[in-house]
């Protein structure tokens, strides 16, 4: 059996449009204004997308079903693999007692919060974007900054802004890469676009980060910081990706970021700054030990994101199942795509290069050199899973609504009302990204999703293609902090503690944040259409 999307049901792409959002309106509506608990309101908006997918775009129930199984397996691995694992190395970290060392040691460059949050929900963020991505920065950064003393939903909100600016470039360049396959636009060109659009939001996000944190007078009084933060990061953004590739762009700038700012506070102290007393912890015998879970965390998952192992490990282990009654079954047709495809649905089994299983065998390795029994990282590992019982279930949920609605085409519906706006597409491209990833909680997704939609409308409008597919990617970065995925990660991150915030408040703290800065990226990108071409790769 074959099935034919149609991104018109109605007869009206207004009124489709309309009915396309009401599970993603339904969802965000439960989560922000009724407080109803994120697993049920997860439950209600896979069920909404079914019944649409099912008796208005008239997709065959066992269609639509296997849509929402195979998003339910993929929420659990690999996305589900990656949090679970993270979260184990930051509750070895805790129960070793390590943490509390690490944090004194951070709080060792500046006792400042500001100062903390531009080291950690940026550039510490951005290095782990850079090696893992899908969810593990948010997991990570939040989980830390709760160490270190933040109030959970501040945690949870500045671990989602600080996640934005990297994420084009994520997973070692998987958004871009992805994009460059689905399209056949030049992957350098692509990589050197965005390096011309994101750089300029590198730059403002940590203003906006510790603005968001503690208002315009205290982010004033550091901007220094965050101007060192900001620019070399964007410097070092710019560079490489316009001259080496999309690859290493994030770790590279991170690593820049994270050097200069430290740098930077050797000789420079906020004007506002109260006279503290930090503990010196750095001549402690055995201090350096409370790093080790994040140091083996960080170049075990490093190294099993290079293409060399990653190839290797799938040599190994690497199951690809094509998903029954899915796979092949449904049918992408123009103006999505210039001629009519099949839409793919194979489920990866790959267990050895997962960035999830690198994040377990460096925890585990990290506990055996601090002295954790076999049997103890065992326990630990189980209360992990306990406590991440419910968060894994949303996730699970949410993926699955997110399939129903990419395999139905109600996404595409919604895209392609956007598309509709001839002149003003420039301004709606990135809007249309943002979307993607609101509704799927990938860059890549939604590179996949719009890339070759974006590629089309731009050659029927006589834009570049390669600006507008850049933009998609680009765009979708603002909705990352919003994406149901992220914001359960975020708030799993921060929660074990009598104040911290369930799913919904974290996406109320975030949202008008993700819809400013994607406006503004509309802005750039209208702008460069029409009025600045000199910054378009030819």
């Amino acid at each position: 059996m074959t099935w034919s999307q149609n991104y018109d049901p109605l007869g009206n792409l207004i009124f489709s449009s309309l009915v396309a959002a009401l599970p993603v309106v339904l969802l965000l509506g439960l989560l922000a204004f009724w407080h109803v608990r994120a697993h049920f309101a997860a439950l209600a908006g896979l069920v909404a997308a079914a019944v649409i997918a099912v008796f208005v775009y008239h997709m065959p129930a066992q269609l639509a079903g296997m849509a929402a199984l195979n998003g339910a397996v993929f929420g659990l691995f690999p996305i589900g693999w990656i949090v679970l694992n993270a979260m184990f190395v930051y509750n070895l970290s805790v129960e070793t007692r390590q943490f509390e060392i690490m944090q004194k040691q951070i709080a060792g460059v500046s006792g400042d919060r500001r100062i903390q949050a531009l080291m950690i929900a940026f550039c510490f963020g951005a290095f782990i974007e850079g090696a893992a991505g899908f969810g593990a920065p948010v997991a990570i950064t939040g989980a830390l900054m709760i160490g270190l003393g933040f109030k959970p939903l501040e945690a949870a909100k500045l671990a989602l802004i600080g996640n934005t600016a990297p994420v084009a470039f994520g997973s070692l360049g998987i958004p871009l890469t992805t994009m460059a396959e689905i399209t056949g636009l030049d992957l350098m060109k692509l990589s050197a676009m965005v390096g011309r659009q994101l750089p300029i939001f590198s730059l403002l996000v940590p203003f906006w980060l510790v603005a968001a944190q503690v208002g315009w007078r205290g982010m004033v009084a550091i901007w220094p910081a965050c101007f060192v933060t900001g620019s070399s990061f964007a410097v070092m953004q710019f560079l490489m990706s316009n001259f080496h590739g999309p690859w290493l762009v994030d770790i590279a700038s991170a690593v820049v970021a994270m050097a200069a700012l430290v740098l930077f506070m050797k000789v420079w102290k906020p004007s506002d700054a109260a006279d503290e007393t930090i503990d010196d912890t750095t001549t402690t015998a055995g201090a350096w030990k409370a790093w080790l879970p994040w140091i083996f965390l960080t170049l075990f998952v490093f190294v099993w994101g290079t293409p060399q192992v990653k190839s290797a490990l799938n040599a190994l282990f690497n199951r690809e199942i094509a998903v029954p009654m899915l796979h092949l079954a449904v049918e992408k047709v123009p103006p999505v795509v210039p001629h009519v495809e099949m839409e793919k649905a194979v489920f990866k089994l790959n267990l050895l290069s997962s960035a999830g299983t690198s994040a377990m065998l460096a925890g585990m390795l990290a506990g055996l050199c601090l002295g954790v029994s076999p049997r103890e990282l065992l326990g630990i590992y189980g209360r992990t899973i306990w406590k991440l019982r419910v968060s894994l279930l949303t996730i699970s949920l949410m993926l699955a609504m997110g399939y129903v609605t990419r395999y139905s085409g109600t996404d595409t519906t919604m895209g392609l009302m956007m598309a509709s706006t001839g002149v003003l597409f420039p301004f709606f491209s990135p809007i249309i990204g943002w979307l993607g990833v609101a509704l799927t909680g990938s860059d890549t997704a939604s590179n996949v999703l719009f890339g070759n939609l974006q590629q089309v409308t731009a050659n029927q409008l006589n834009l570049s293609p390669v600006h507008m597919a850049a933009s998609n990617s680009s765009g979708g970065v603002m909705g990352k902090m919003i994406d149901a995925q992220s914001i359960v990660v975020a708030a799993v991150a921060t929660g074990g503690r009598e104040d911290s915030p369930d799913a919904g408040t974290v996406l109320r703290s975030v949202f008008w944040h993700s819809v400013a800065l994607a406006l503004l990226m509309g802005l750039l990108v209208m702008a460069q259409a029409y009025w600045l071409p000199w910054m378009i790769v030819k």
